[in-house]
């Protein structure tokens, strides 16, 4: 059974701002990313190991076809994204969220 998934409220912000910036740009853009980010934190909450351990408490796993990472911590029955991170914009910004 795959983990209970949430969303750290500034991580959620952010995905909201990317997907109305894709949904400025193209017609099904925004469709696109919010497709592509649902199948990542989907992969997360159904197999926590999946993403690459990258601090001591989160992994991250990259969004196909755009350029963002969904970086997440992971308990016994939750994954709790703590971003949606452009991967070239401000590194480790997201550090100091805790679940």
């Amino acid at each position: 059974m795959p983990a209970r998934l949430e969303f750290h409220p500034e991580a959620a912000a952010e995905f909201d701002a990317a997907l109305r910036y894709y949904g400025d740009r193209r017609e099904g853009l925004a469709a696109s990313f919010l497709a592509a980010v649902r199948t990542t934190t989907d992969l997360a909450a159904a197999s926590p190991a999946a993403g690459h351990a990258f601090t001591a408490n989160a992994r991250r796993l990259l969004v196909p076809g755009f350029p963002y990472a969904v970086i997440y911590a992971a308990t016994a029955d939750a994954v709790f994204v703590l971003a949606v991170a452009h991967t070239r914009r401000r590194p480790g910004y997201w550090r100091g969220r805790g679940r």
